[in-house]
């Protein structure tokens, strides 16, 4: 009988794609940081994105942090494949809100291939509070590490609408 294999191994060698969802902490600090964020206080860039929901319909909030690189703007899912991203794939967009600022944005994902300086400069301003999502890679890990992380962090290219 083979020893069970640990956390890492077992999110690596799995066919569904990479998710790791919010322990209770997590989760009531990103409840924290909507909230902030819907009352105008932005943490270090942060927003509330809120994207309509695939099945339900709904609009779905929760708290992203927008990154900008050579003049666009990128979110980027640190913890994989998650709800927020399935949605933006259908919807194709949503919105970004600080306080009574509500930007409606349109959204591309971008190929694996495209996402090296997108990942490493999110990893340099981010890896404080994203590090622990990327299993042991970070913004000084080289080319080769990035780009083998790149299929588990889904990139979305959004455009804001006037």
């Amino acid at each position: 009988m083979l020893p069970p294999k640990s956390f890492p191994e077992a999110l690596m060698s799995s066919s569904t794609p990479y998710y790791l969802t919010a322990g209770p902490v997590a989760a009531r600090f990103n409840r924290v940081v909507g909230w902030l964020a819907r009352h105008g206080i932005s943490l270090a860039g942060s927003a509330e994105l809120s994207v309509r929901g695939r099945k339900s319909g709904q609009m779905q909030r929760l708290p992203v942090n927008p990154h900008t690189f050579e003049g666009q703007q990128y979110l980027i899912s640190a913890r994989g494949h998650s709800q927020w991203v399935r949605n933006m794939r259908a919807a194709g967009g949503g919105e970004l809100r600080v306080g009574r600022k509500v930007r409606t944005f349109t959204a591309v994902e971008i190929p694996d291939d495209e996402k090296l300086p997108l990942l490493r400069t999110y990893l340099e301003k981010w890896g404080w509070e994203v590090n622990q999502y990327f299993k042991g890679v970070t913004a000084k890990s080289s080319d080769e590490e990035i780009l083998a992380a790149a299929p588990d962090h889904p990139v979305f290219r959004i455009t804001v609408r006037d």
